[in-house]
């Protein structure tokens, strides 16, 4: 057997529908849409979720929640990914964004306290956990709230 002999499953492979190819084809004339309508047309139909008129679900169903537009986000970090930075080194939050750490799109950043430091570092940041401050301290480190 050599490639050229494969040949795809008996029903594996179906011709495609061509519609408006004249009324000897079965598809002609309407191709398959009906007798005028929305849906007989170019670009017709409706969209999704449109229940006919209806007052659709979306609207019917309470809105629920809150949004607080002085929400103030912070990219955050654990104590215990400080361990890559070399012993006397100051971390700050440009730092942090080059080691892939934090993401850019955060302009604030807070240092949780989850692992262990085991390096005397200079921690600068926006925010500190009380666990994170005691963490960096006890390992001979100092932090500075931005």
């Amino acid at each position: 057997m050599q490639l050229h002999d494969l040949k795809p499953v008996e029903g594996a492979r179906h011709k495609k529908k061509r519609v408006g190819r004249g009324t000897g084809s079965g598809h002609g004339k309407t191709s398959g849409r009906g007798h005028d309508g929305q849906n007989q047309r170019s670009g017709g139909g409706v969209r999704p979720l449109f229940e006919g008129g209806q007052t659709p679900l979306f609207k019917r169903l309470p809105k629920r929640g809150f949004t607080n537009i002085n929400r103030v986000e912070f990219g955050c970090v654990n104590v215990g990914e400080l361990h890559i930075f070399e012993e006397g080194t100051i971390v700050n939050k440009e730092l942090l964004y080059e080691a892939g750490l934090v993401n850019k799109k955060y302009k604030n950043v807070k240092v949780l306290g989850k692992g262990n430091v085991d390096k005397k570092l200079t921690v600068i940041a926006d925010k500190f956990s009380k666990s994170a401050e005691q963490a960096i301290v006890n390992a001979g480190g100092k932090i500075e709230v931005i």
